[in-house]
């Protein structure tokens, strides 16, 4: 058994020659580039990419196989460069009944062992939604029938950033998501925070109690793979072995999980969309205190307040522990010249926040750069809440 890092929630921006997949993602996150950036400079042994049902993305994944870099592996996934696996992802938005009877929508990651299997979920689910080569396309599936799909071709689901106020399920869909998967809940084993929550705020939650957590950058650049990730004990980097530490089994497991303080997220708190303020009030509202309009999106912080049934946060025992940590790309004052620097001398990112002792970062930059990254590698920065949309800010003191 061995410890590896794990980003299970990695955007494709275009194929590689060029058409669009995830429109809002960077055109340089193509399925070779997020293999080489994993192993080149982010340090993560396990890469979740969530737009592989795309038959342009396929396309790829069949060229980039007969390069020599990567190969698949029975257990499931891609290994490149014996280094890191690549775990073929679909991100898909489902069609809920939502509250009051309203529609809602949520996404949910999908994870499936082989390219076999991918294949196959994407020619069924060009059924169920307009345009298969994009991204998360709306389907007109609820998640009760997704699931029994994503089982039919081997893989598993996990509700994606689960809070988020436009496209998740306790968002805009549910006050429980017992309610929307019924009878199959016991097969929904793992829950994507997002960046605007953690563990304390999630298990204000009963039901989830019984559910592992994972944290995931949702990257749309380059550069923000591996903002968020897990740390896991496995046996090797497969499928199967990120399957087993998801459901706690065999002995793998989700050592901890490594996030932004919620507050960097964009929707933790209510924000007010006519006089573009965040609402940061001790009760959630539905007007704003300081313009009077009702036009709020409501904050994830005030969404877990509102259907918590529990007073005081009390995670089960199991629970892995919840690391706050700010990306070197968050951190004042360290821009990319820094960053490059770093990289160019210690490896990895991942090698940086993790193994490396003050003095060692203090050698190749400085003092005062140092202490700013030493901070930030502890999560003792102090930070502004983001909200509708806006990214929170970590300020300097």
């Amino acid at each position: 058994m061995y410890e590896i890092f794990a980003d299970l929630h990695i955007h494709i921006g275009r194929s590689e020659s060029g058409k669009p997949i995830k429109i809002t993602a960077a055109r340089s996150l193509n399925f070779a580039n997020i293999a080489k950036e994993c192993f080149e400079r982010k340090g993560i042994n396990v890469a979740g990419v969530i737009d592989c049902a795309s038959p342009y993305v396929i396309e790829d994944i069949e060229k980039f196989l007969k390069t020599g870099d990567a190969y698949e592996i029975e257990d499931g996934g891609i290994i490149y460069k014996d280094k890191v696996c690549i775990l073929l992802g679909s991100e898909v938005e489902t069609s809920e009944v939502g509250r009051n009877g309203k529609s809602g929508a949520a996404h949910n990651v999908c994870f499936f062992p082989h390219l076999k299997d991918i294949k196959g979920f994407s020619d069924e689910m060009s059924h169920h939604i307009k345009n298969i080569t994009l991204s998360t396309q709306r389907s007109d599936l609820s998640g009760y029938e997704l699931i029994d799909i994503v089982e039919k071709y081997n893989g598993i689901l996990i509700p994606a950033h689960a809070f988020t106020p436009f496209k998740s399920y306790y968002g805009n869909c549910t006050d429980r998501i017992k309610d929307i998967f019924k009878e199959k809940y016991d097969k929904v084993f793992a829950i994507e925070l997002g960046l605007s929550s953690d563990t304390y705020l999630a298990d204000m939650i009963s039901e989830l109690e019984g559910k592992n957590f994972v944290t995931n950058s949702d990257a749309h650049s380059l550069p923000k793979i591996a903002r968020e990730y897990n740390k896991m004990l496995v046996e090797d980097i497969s499928f199967k072995e990120i399957v087993k530490a998801l459901k706690g089994e065999d002995g793998r497991k989700i050592i901890c999980n490594y996030g932004l303080d919620p507050k960097l997220g964009k929707y933790h708190r209510t924000f007010c969309d006519d006089c573009n303020q965040v609402i940061e009030t001790v009760q959630p509202v539905e007007i704003c205190p300081n313009c009077g309009s009702k036009k709020v999106t409501f904050g994830v912080y005030d969404r877990i307040k509102l259907i918590r049934d529990k007073e005081v946060s009390k995670s089960p025992k199991s629970r892995p522990e919840y690391i706050y940590q700010v990306p070197l790309q968050f951190v004042p004052g360290v821009g990319g010249k820094t960053i490059d620097k770093l990289l160019d001398t210690f490896g990895t990112e991942m090698t940086i926040l993790h193994k490396l002792s003050y003095d060692d970062i203090e050698a190749v930059v400085g003092s005062k750069v140092a202490s700013v990254i030493d901070s930030a590698r502890k999560g003792e920065m102090a930070i502004s809440s983001g909200g509708g949309g806006n990214y929170g800010k970590v300020v300097k003191e």
